[in-house]
Order: C-alpha cells, then structure tokens, then sequence
C-alpha cells in the first residue's frame, strides 16, 4: 500500500499542521513547494544549506501522509540524533542500525508492522541487507510506505566532495518500489552534481528546489598559518564567546592540537577515524551537550551534526573543496545568529595535500581532487568578495551585488589596479593557444618559457610568447583568478581545467571595458627585506620591551599575556615600529577595541625606543618607496625562483649568496619559504647533522620562540640560517606527519 495524504480537516492548512506537529508559524523559503509534491507522491530533489530547514521536508509530510517514512541516512550518529529529537517532540521515530542487539530489531521491526512508527531511519547498508527488503514488502502490504527520503544525496555522485559507493545501490529503490516517490536532500551541491543525483538516483520529473546558499550570518576570512599560528588560533579561540569546532587535515594534528589546547585550559575533545566508535559517540555527544566547548576533528566530524549554537568554525588545515569547506564552515550559526569562519592558509599544506591526492590509485580520481583543491585553494587567495566566490561556484552567479561587509576582503578591502592592458595580453593568449590549456600553460606562454612542451605545440612561435616577461608568474595568477572571479573568462569543470573565452572576454580585447584588479596589501614588498628584520639586535631589543609591557598589562587584568596581543602581533610591531596610531591599526591583530584599549600604551613605548635609538618608523620603508611599484611586484616569488635554482645547481647556502650577492640570511630566508611551500629542500645538504640534531631537540618545546630565543638557547655555533632552515622542516614534516 503506497502512502496517501490523509484527510486534513484537523489541519485546514500546512501551516496549521506545521505549528501542531513542529511549533512553528510559518515554512521557510523553499520548505512549503517541496512538501506540496511530497504530498502529491512526487519525486523531489532538495538543495539547502545547512540549517535551512531540509529535514521538514520528509517529516511533516511523513506525518500527513499513510504509511511509514523512510529516511536513508549515512550515519549512525546521525539518524540516532533526529530520532531523539523527533521523539521528544512527540513524533514516533526509530531507527536500525549494526549497533542494535537482535531483540531490540526484532521489537522495532514488530512496531513498524504494528503502525507505531511514521519514521525509519536506516543506512544504505542497512538497507541492502539480505531481509530488508523483505521487510520493506511487508510494510507496503500492511501499513504502507509513505515514501523514501535519501539524505545527504550528494554521497551518491563521484563529485560530490564526499562519495560514498554503497550510495550508488539506492537506485534498486526505483527499480523495486516503483510505485513509491523518492527525494534526495543534501546542503551542497554544484549543478554537475544535481544532474548526477537526479541521475543516480532514478528520479522521475522531480521537483528541484534550489534554496539560496547565502549563509548572512556567518563572516568568512582567511589568515596566514603562520609560525605562531597556534598562538594566533589560540587568541581567536579565547576571544570567541560559545562553542567551536577546529577542523585539521589528519588524525596525528588533531590530537596533538587537542592536547596543546588541554594543556593551555581550554575544553576540548578530539574527533577522527582513529578512535573507537564508542569514543567517538561520547566525544560526539559531550560537545553537543555543551559538557565541552572545543571540538578538534577531520573531515569525520561533521556530516549532519545537529548543534544549531556553534559560534565558531576555524579550519587549522586547507579543505579539499570548497563543497566541503561550504558544509563544514555551515556547522556554525546555524540558529541564524553571529558566527565566524576562518581558514588558515599554509603552502606547505596543500603540498601535503597535493601528496594525499597523488596516493589516489585511481587517475579520474586524482584528476578530480586536483581541480577540487585548486578551486580551494583560488578560494583562499582571492582578493575579491568571498562569499561572492562561494556563491558563484554553486551557480548563483547573480545574487550578490557589491560587497557582503561580511568577509575580510570586503571589510578590508585591497587596493584596486587598472590592469587592462594585461587582461588583454591575458586573453589574447587564451585566443592564440586556440583555448585548448590552462591557466599555467598560458602564463608559461606570456613569461616566454622555453619548456619542452611549448616548444613541441610551437607556442614560442606565438606573437604572445614572452610579452609578459614583466610580470611574476604570482601576479598572472592573480589576474587570471580575478578574471575568473569577475567572469571575464570561463574554465571547464568537465575534466583538466582551460580556459574559454567568452562575450565579455571579446569586450575586454576589442577596448569596450576595462578590467581592475584587487592587488593584496602584501603583493608589494619584497620578503626578503621584511623577513631579515626580525634578526637585527633592535627588533630583537624591542621586541624585549614590547613583551615586558604585555606581560605588565596582562598582569592588571589578571589575564594571560596572549590575551593583550599574541606574539605575531609583537614581532610585527618590533619590525614595522608604528609610532602613530592609524600606522598602529595596520597591525594584524588589532581591531577597533584593542586599538582603543592598547594603542596609546604601546605606540609611546614605540615612540620612546625609537627616540632613545635613534630609529625611524618601519625599517625598509625608505628602500621599498626608492623602487618602482612594478619592480617591487616582480621580485615577489622571481627573487626566490632564482636561489631555487642554483640549489638545485648544488650550490652551498653561501656560494649562492655570493653569486646573488645578497646576505646569507637572506637567501636562507627564500629557502625557508621554499621549503614551507612544499620545495625538495634537502636540510642535510645546508646544516651540519650535530646542529641539526640539536635544532630538532629544542623545537618541540620551543616551536613558537624567536630566533634570538632558540640562538641564546643553543650557543653561538648555531646560526640564524641553520635554525630557519631546520624550523622549516621540521613544521613541513610536522605537517605531513
């Protein structure tokens, strides 16, 4: 017996049944349309984000409707959290699943036979069990099945950001049960990804309903994971009223993350594949019973969890794709209020991540992953509105107009460039390479590289070859993602990504518009000045000073000192020296509070060092306003190009300083970032392996110490080159670890 609507003259309208059976007023947006068809035995295809509202879909129909809901769902966890809140809202709901005992089965199966239950949740194996299906034909010639609702349906396509191949078999559904309509739900899903569900799934001309994925409530940014990210993770954790959730790319990070944040007083329990089932059960539990605020997890945490009260989402490690990053960071706000996201960006991760995807055995799969985590990592560099980007991957191309202010590149905006002439050389690249390549090949192109596959296409014939030899390969990447972003170019998403030109591409080359580039405030200086600062005994001197009046103001608030400001903040002072209070706002770290709160205290202090040294404000200024913006871009990512080579030469640290003629710790200095970029740096080659020894020992318990700090600690036989160089691969090790 197939489910049909019961008579509603209890209920004169859905929105009467709504506030008996759920206590609401009122359907979200896109909530009334899909129950409608449910209603009518049609198939439907759900899209909202998270907390939007999707589980109402099936439920309130479940309860107007004969028969028993059925809801696959990928988790126990997860069925066993709605079946809980179904029934303590007076709505009969069960589940089976591996974890119950025979006897408890066997009476839930009796209930369901008996007309007890409007709502089974199961899961896909569960389902394709040997027997279910017996049950199922039970069911449909007593009680009746009032439809199947198939969760989190993006599982079922190879590119969704989190397939699951025993979602494949839900198909048999249609092919056994014909008579009974199907919905898929999910939170995420691109367009390529609707088509396949639909497709998977069998669906028969089903309703799709695409709510908004606008989640205004939650602000977006993202930070450098720098040395002292942890410091820095830290402060934000503190500052953050509620509970939070910290995602790491593996199982070695989050448990040494959980027992740094343990051991510094916060409430926090770990989350991966590596613990028991039971463990993560009560993990899962204690945080959403607010008996812990912290929870530090993988990716395994996450998929319907159903906390509405998360206030915070940080992401300590770079997602695989900005599918995945949308949920994830969507675990936060979920009852609509205030909450913040912010991912922290390291080049050596997603070097680990490049080598995760590379262990794929399956090449599609590779090739997949790969465009995924460019997309991720475009993402995280853009310079535009990143609520924008988010939204445009999931097709809502023109929802947003202007700024959302609710970002940090709206909120904190780069300066805009006119780089039309460039666009143009861009786009006429494109045109000659006949849009068969990607964004690589054309910047190899316009650099005039002499690879071996540009001179085999005969691209170095090009009249485009070589025409953008004054500028980095970093500032071509940035005009090629910019016009992505503002969609003056197209990329398939069908396989390798190329680049295709489209209408506004055409008006771009023959002068109709001009294009204008957001260039990032740290676009400009070059590295190398800002990077050897920190080593010169004045910084190193101030930087004495300024903690000393941290640790004095921290002491009359009774707070640690890492509260007044962390020590990337203080580094940054010690070598930028803000005299004034608007150079004081430029600090990263400091907010309008702390502006109001410390900026007068710390500026004097400034002031007063600098006048009893004799120094002027920002160290390197002078030398960066004596050179060309332009050049200045230029040696941003070239200078470093340049020392990777001769390495790769095998030449020693000071036989390439010599040849360069720079300082040693300069070129150490490119070799830190280098290597902190996923380089083949090999340290054995650079640093004695008694230093190295000795450099290794020191940095677990002094991973967040300055140099000068670790120096005093090890003696004058170690050098401020060997400790970089040492630092940096001990945290890419730590990374991949």
């Amino acid at each position: 017996m197939v489910g049909a609507a019961l008579p509603t003259a209890a209920f004169p309208s859905l929105e009467t049944a709504l506030k008996h059976h759920f206590g609401y007023e009122q359907f979200r947006l896109g909530q009334r349309p899909v129950i409608e068809a449910v209603l009518k035995n049609q198939d439907a295809l759900v899209i909202m984000p998270t907390g939007g509202g999707k589980s109402l879909c099936y439920q309130l129909p479940a309860l107007l409707k004969l028969g028993v809901m059925v809801v696959v769902s990928p988790l126990i966890a997860l069925m066993q959290d709605q079946v809980d809140s179904l029934v303590d809202n007076g709505v009969a709901a069960t589940c089976l699943n591996s974890s119950l005992d025979y006897g408890t089965i066997r009476q839930r199966e009796a209930d369901l036979l008996a007309g007890n239950v409007k709502l089974l949740y199961v899961s896909p194996e569960r389902l394709m069990s040997p027997g279910f299906f017996g049950l199922l034909e039970q069911l449909i010639k007593t009680v009746g099945v009032s439809g199947f609702a198939i969760d989190e349906a993006h599982c079922v396509s190879e590119w969704g950001h989190d397939f699951r191949p025993e979602y494949r078999q839900l198909s048999v559904l249609r092919e056994r049960f014909p008579q009974i309509s199907v919905m898929g739900l999910t939170a995420t899903a691109t367009e390529r990804v609707r088509i396949d569900i639909a497709q998977q799934l069998r669906l028969r001309d089903p309703l799709i309903q695409v709510s908004s994925f606008n989640r205004p409530n939650l602000f977006y940014e993202v930070r450098p994971k720098g040395r002292d990210s942890y410091g820095e993770l830290l402060n934000q954790i503190k500052q953050h009223q509620g509970p939070g959730i910290i995602y790491c790319l593996s199982r070695k990070r989050v448990n040494e993350l959980a027992e740094k944040l343990t051991a510094d007083g916060e409430s926090v329990l770990p989350y991966h594949a590596g613990l028991s089932d039971e463990t993560r059960r009560e993990n899962q539990t204690r945080f959403i019973r607010d008996d812990v605020r912290l929870m530090v997890a993988t990716v395994a945490f996450g998929m319907g969890i159903n906390k509405p009260d998360v206030r915070f989402v940080l992401h300590y490690d770079i997602p695989r794709n900005i599918e995945g990053y949308y949920q994830e960071s969507g675990r936060a706000g979920r009852d609509g209020e205030p909450a913040h996201c912010t991912l922290y960006l390291a080049y050596g991760d997603v070097a680990t991540a490049e080598y995760l995807i590379s262990q794929k055995p399956d090449a599609d799969e590779q090739r997949i992953a790969r465009q995924q985590l460019r997309q991720m990592v475009d993402y995280a560099e853009t310079t535009v509105c990143r609520r924008r980007v988010q939204l445009s991957y999931f097709g809502e191309l023109d929802l947003l107009e202007g700024t959302c202010q609710q970002c940090d590149n709206c909120l904190n905006p780069p300066p805009i460039e006119d780089w039309t002439i460039e666009a143009q050389k861009f786009l006429s690249c494109v045109a000659r390479c006949q849009e068969r390549f990607g964004m690589a090949h054309i910047i190899d192109v316009l650099r005039g590289s002499k690879k071996q596959k540009i001179l085999d296409l005969r691209h170095d014939q090009l009249s485009t070859h070589g025409i953008g030899k004054d500028r980095s390969v970093d500032e071509w990447r940035l005009l090629g993602r910019s016009l992505l972003h503002q969609r003056l170019v197209d990329e398939t998403t069908d396989g390798y990504p190329v680049l295709k030109l489209n209408a506004a591409s055409w008006q771009v080359l023959r002068k109709q518009i001009s294009v204008q580039v957001a260039v990032p405030k740290d676009f400009a200086p070059d590295p190398a000045e800002a990077s050897t600062i920190e080593d010169t005994p004045e910084v190193a001197q101030l930087l004495t000073v300024l903690k000393a009046l941290r640790k004095r103001l921290a002491d009359q608030q009774s707070v640690p000192p890492y509260v007044v400001f962390p020590e990337s903040a203080l580094r940054q002072m010690a070598r930028t020296r803000p005299q004034t209070l608007d150079a004081f706002s430029q600090v990263s770290g400091v907010g309008s509070r702390k502006l109001e709160q410390y900026g007068e205290v710390f500026t004097g202090a400034i002031r007063q060092f600098c006048a009893d040294y004799g120094l002027e404000s920002d160290p390197g200024a002078a030398a960066r306003r004596s050179r060309p913006a332009r050049e200045r871009r230029q040696s941003v990512g070239d200078t470093h190009r340049h020392t990777l080579d001769l390495y790769r030469q095998g030449l020693s640290l000071s036989d390439i300083a010599e040849q360069r003629g720079l300082k040693t710790s300069t070129i150490a200095t490119h070799l830190e970032l280098l290597i902190g970029q996923g380089e083949a740096i090999d340290v054995d080659l650079l640093v004695p392996g008694d230093r190295q020894r000795a450099i290794f020992d020191l940095l677990p318990v002094m991973e967040n110490a300055s140099l000068t700090e670790i120096r005093d600690r090890l003696g004058p036989t170690v050098s401020y080159e060997d400790i970089r160089l040492v630092r940096a691969t001990w945290h890419r090790d730590q990374a991949i670890g």
